[in-house]
């Protein structure tokens, strides 16, 4: 079953899976950026519960000049112990079809330049590899 979470201890059980990706973010910090950023551009987590959490999604939706409507991927991770089994592309197949209904024209998402099996899943999804992504840290 997909749901978003909404409560906090929904919130702390996607961690213990988010954590996986983003292991430089403690509880608190998790607990008070997912809050933040909820309120400042609309982001939730998404996730897919079989008895327990098997894959989690971040997702915001946005609007540029140039593409219009679309939704971000932020993260997309499954448990460990669940990789390989259809969990990561039931959600990624459920935030197509929520973006669909939330009449976004496309799904992004950046992903770092080692993630060569997450690029490889994105692409067998039918994602197409059509921007770079630069960045520069600020002093």
């Amino acid at each position: 079953m997909m749901k978003f979470a909404t409560t906090k201890n929904e919130i702390i059980e996607c961690f213990n899976v988010l954590s996986l990706l983003r292991p430089q973010l403690s509880l608190d910090e998790f607990l008070s950026s997912v809050e933040r950023m909820s309120e400042s551009t609309g982001y939730k987590l998404a996730y897919l519960v079989e008895g327990e959490i098997r894959a989690v999604a971040g997702i915001r939706i946005s609007e540029w000049l140039h593409t219009g409507k679309y939704l971000e991927i932020e993260e997309l991770i499954t448990n460990e112990r669940e990789r390989s089994k259809g969990y990561g592309g039931q959600l990624f197949d459920w935030i197509l079809e929520y973006a669909k209904e939330e009449g976004c024209n496309q799904v992004r998402l950046v992903s770092g330049v080692t993630r060569e099996k997450a690029h490889q899943f994105y692409l067998n999804k039918g994602m197409k590899f059509e921007a770079k992504y630069f960045s520069i840290n600020v002093p």
